[in-house]
């Protein structure tokens, strides 16, 4: 277990070393295959491409006897997780939430493969007292002023941010006047990958943070539940004139989730949005983004 949660795969010098300490001769004459020039080709496919921990590697060799203290000064340790928190500390004192996809994939060999980090988040039984180690840090996403108009763009996990934003702002207009928010959400389908549902419907009804009424609204796209696939950026264009209300009025835009296609797909509606309703040509309309991300009212927040 320490060496699944601690260390990462191998690389070319460190097979060299891992050969040195093999008993088999096919199992070391693999090894050093593995460490020349000639077989630097198959070593990726074998090791980067299909993701293989250090524990993999070694089932896969297992007269390798190598001592622990070599094993742990030649593989590099696991890179920390980082993820947005998803809850406001005004509301859930002394707790912290996070929104977490477990990750999961089919290597090109066909080995199913899990996140490490989410799968073992989502193995946790919340039944037991369970340690995790964690940190906490500023992230890139300012928090907003209540008087701040909102525009934001959180499609599946990228929502998760916008949690925290959301209770923060319906605590606060408990106790004085607060600014709209409009709130873009994408998954797939209704059932099974609407996050957090319950929540935002809440607040964008009566008269919540996040109605209509208010000024804001809420809005969803669910790209797999009809034959045309739908995406945020689509419903965003449904609510063109009153996204450019908004901006005019001096709203801040805030967008996270994927580095694919999502936030440049996210920023290209903006600025049609910006060319149409602005009466504008789209070199204009870009450098009016531009404009709002140096004054610092445009962020984004991605991972991959």
């Amino acid at each position: 277990m320490w060496l699944q949660l601690h260390l990462d795969g191998i690389s070319l010098r460190q097979d060299s070393v891992m050969s040195f300490f093999a008993t088999a001769e096919h199992e070391r004459e693999r090894l050093n295959y593995f460490a020349s020039p000639e077989g630097r080709d198959d070593l990726y496919q074998y090791n980067q491409k299909e993701r293989r921990t250090v524990l993999e590697v070694l089932e896969d060799f297992p007269s390798v006897e190598m001592p622990f203290q070599w094993l742990v000064q030649l593989v590099p340790p696991l890179k920390t997780r980082a993820f947005s928190i998803s809850s406001s500390q005004s509301s859930h004192h002394n707790q912290v939430h996070l929104t977490v996809n477990v990750v999961s994939w089919t290597t090109p060999y066909k080995r199913k493969k899990k996140g490490l980090c989410s799968s073992w988040l989502a193995a946790l039984d919340p039944e037991d007292a369970n340690f995790v180690p964690a940190w906490f840090h500023k992230g890139s996403l300012p928090k907003p002023p209540p008087s701040l108009p909102l525009i934001l763009v959180g499609p599946g996990t990228g929502c998760a941010p916008f949690r925290g934003f959301v209770e923060e702002r319906a605590l606060q207009s408990e106790t004085t006047s607060t600014a709209p928010i409009m709130f873009f959400f994408g998954c797939q389908n209704v059932d099974g990958d609407f996050l957090y549902q319950d929540l935002w419907l809440s607040h964008a009804q009566n008269n919540g943070v996040l109605s209509e009424a208010k000024g804001g609204g809420f809005y969803v796209a669910f790209s797999r539940d009809q034959t045309q696939k739908v995406y945020v950026q689509h419903k965003m264009k449904e609510q063109s004139q009153r996204i450019w209300n908004l901006l005019a009025e001096g709203a801040a835009v805030y967008i996270a989730g994927s580095s694919t296609k999502m936030p440049t797909d996210v920023t290209s509606a903006f600025e049609e949005i910006v060319s149409k309703e602005n009466e504008v040509s789209s070199d204009v309309a870009v450098r009016w983004i531009r404009a709002l991300e140096r004054s610092g009212k445009y962020h984004i927040e991605a991972w991959s």
